[in-house]
Formats: C-alpha cells, structure tokens, sequence
C-alpha cells in the first residue's frame, strides 16, 4: 500500500488547538487514576473517553473487560465509506503502572513547559491529543479519506493479555495503525516517531520450599525466599546490552517466624531485536534451576510481546509523515524503540504501523511523570495532518 499525498495546508488552517485547554483535558485525564489491576477506576477513564467520543459523533462499543481487567473501547467516527471499509486504527491504552493514591505524591500539577501527574505521558496525554484532532477535523467540516476506528484498551502496562486479540482483530480490519504512544526525545523541538519496536516478555518465578519455625527449628525450613535472592541476582546478570533481565516484583512469607515456603517474583525480558534473540532470552529463563535441591524452582513464561521490524510499508508510512511534519515546519526521525507497546503486534502482523506518535515528556513509570507543553499542538497538529491525508494510493 502507498499513501497519497494530498496537501492539507489549507486544511490544516480551519483547525484551531487551543494550547490551554487541552493542558486542562489532560490534566483532568490524569487526576482520574486508572491502574490496570483496578478495574474499577480503569472504567471510569473509560467513561471519561467515551464520553468525548460520543459528544464528537462516534459510535461507541463497550467491550467488557475479562480476567479481572476493565473495558475496552471501540469507537468509530462518522465517515461516508460503507460499514466494514478498511481504513486507520488508533490504537491506545488508558491503564497506567500508578496505584491508587498516586496523586497524592505526584499531583497534577503544572511548573512552566511541565506537566506532572499519573500516566499523564504514559500515554494520557496522546490519546488525548489524538481524540482533540478527530474533534478539531469535525468542528471544521472536513472529511477524513479512511474511516477512523478508536481501539482504547486497559492492560498495555501488564503485556496486554486481556485485549491483544481485539487489537489484532482490529488491526487485521483496517489498512494502517496510528499509536500514540509518548514521542521518543531526540533533541529536536518536537521529537522523534517509533517505527519498530524490541521484544518484550514476561515471567512468573515461583520458589517453593519447607515451612518451620523459624525461631524454634530454623534449621529444619528451606527458606523459598533465600532461593529467591539468589535468583533474582543471578538472572538479573543474565542481561547483556542486547537483553536485559529485570526482576521489578518480588513477593514471598507471611510471618516474620516462620520459614517461608513459597516466593514468586516476576521478570520482565526487554531490548531483544531479532527473533533469534527473544527466543534466546526465553530459553534462558526457562533453563533456570534451583541452586538448592530441597527447594523447587519454577519458571512460567506469560505475555511476549513480538519484534516489530519495519517493512517498506512502515517505512513509507513513516517518510509520509515526515512529509506532513515539513509541511508543518519541522522534521522528525523514527527509529526502533525498546519498550514494548500495542504496536509490536500490529507492526509484527505487517500492518503498517507508527508508533511514538503522542506526547513529549519524560520520567514515565515514576513520581517525576511529565509531560512537555510545547509539544502539544505542533504533534496533534501533526496527527491531524495524517489523519487528513493518509489514504490508499490509486
């Protein structure tokens, strides 16, 4: 598939992003905290979205949500095309890694160019700006070439285990895949695009020893939790520049008296480019014994989210949007990321897919989230451009 290249200047000109007011929408996303283990609050972001979606025209479904994780959002925005006529999938999440109670110490707070607050980067912040530049077409009239399907989904930061199969599902409808996902910061104003992504995946260890009194007959235990401190240390040097191993959970007793029995720990597999070196990194893992024989060692590999290479069809869809981003007066780059995202499936199925389309900012998964207010408008702006000119070659 090629793209065509209409000239949205003029277009571009009837849209009117209103800098402060989309700092307030996003703020107000931010302060309703969504962790993706509760399903509750996921929903009610849920809510809030659906909510601007619907007041904008879209068609929502709500998808109920399995594994003890929240909703899914489909919303398909008014277009002439026949129902079922590929097009573009915005495909977001609204969970973050946050508790509940985040805000408490990290607010939403703003300090000069900064934003601070829960997810506000990671990603609230660009499915808001892609949400603000479907409005923006509509409040002017204009018309997109591809029907525009919004996929906003609620276990990204946990793999996605719940929701892949809608993403992919959804992703195999349609022509191309938007993410917007944080922007990768490359010392330019406005930042740079994802256009691949490393492997990524996910593990469950599970130490498993003999209880005993850990006053009275200590020697008699076979502490799962000393077992797993050597395994944490033993696979976290596993992790070369080219794949990493990162234990980032570690749960194991119930009493400081007893001799614990059992201890689970989870891993994250990252930075592996190649196939060759995911399956690699798995058969590592997966290869782990117990370095001591009374206590049992198990390793359960859970979510994998696939390398995406890009393909010519990623690559022109990229050169597309640096196009549009000149035409706004600036440049872009796109590189291979790590850090997985929903865009690893899509990009792996061949759907041309970019990535790293949302805001600027930095310190994600921690109290110091921000965002970068003046990044806002230039890449909704550029998001709007894509929007407006994307379209099947002749």
């Amino acid at each position: 598939m090629g793209f065509s290249t209409l000239d949205t200047g003029s277009a571009q000109d009837t849209l009117h992003f209103d800098e402060d007011r989309m700092v307030a929408g996003i703020m107000e996303w931010a302060e309703c905290e969504s962790p993706t283990l509760e399903a509750g609050a996921v929903n009610r972001m849920m809510d809030l979205a659906s909510r601007a979606l619907a007041l904008m025209g879209a068609r929502i479904e709500r998808i109920p949500g399995r594994m003890g994780l929240g909703d899914c959002i489909r919303a398909r925005l008014p277009h002439s095309a026949p129902d079922g006529t590929p097009g573009i999938l915005i495909a977001a999440h609204l969970d973050t890694v946050h508790p509940l109670g985040t805000l408490k110490q990290l607010p939403v707070r703003r300090e000069g160019d900064r934003v601070y607050g829960p997810g506000i980067c990671d990603m609230k912040g660009g499915t808001y700006m892609a949400i603000e530049a479907l409005r923006q077409i509509g409040l002017a009239g204009l018309a997109t070439p591809l029907p525009v399907t919004v996929l906003l989904t609620p276990d990204e930061e946990i793999g996605t285990p719940s929701a892949r199969d809608l993403v992919e599902a959804e992703a195999a409808r349609n022509l191309l895949v938007l993410v917007p996902e944080p922007g990768r910061p490359d010392g330019t104003p406005c930042g740079g695009l994802v256009s691949g992504r490393h492997a990524v995946a996910r593990f469950e260890v599970r130490t498993t020893g003999r209880p005993s009194h850990a006053g009275a007959r200590l020697a008699a235990g076979r502490s799962a939790i000393r077992e797993m401190c050597r395994q944490v240390l033993d696979i976290e040097a596993m992790s070369t520049e080219r794949c990493t191993y990162s234990v980032g959970v570690i749960q194991g007793g119930q009493w400081a008296n007893c001799v614990a029995a059992h201890c689970d720990a989870r891993v994250l597999l990252s930075m592996a480019e190649t196939e060759a070196e995911l399956q690699a990194g798995i058969a590592r893992m997966l290869a782990r014994r117990s370095s001591t024989p009374d206590v049992a060692l198990t390793v359960r590999p859970t979510c994998v989210r696939p390398v995406w290479t890009p393909g010519r069809a990623c690559t022109a869809l990229f050169e597309h949007a640096r196009q549009v981003a000149r035409g706004l007066g600036f440049d872009v780059a796109a590189s291979s990321s790590p850090g997985g995202s929903d865009g690893n499936f899509t990009g792996a199925m061949g759907v041309p897919t970019l990535d790293g389309l949302g805001i600027l900012g930095d310190m994600y998964h921690t109290l110091e989230e921000h965002m970068l207010v003046s990044s806002i408008v230039p890449r909704t702006r550029l998001l709007a451009g894509l929007l407006l000119s994307l379209a099947p070659s002749a």
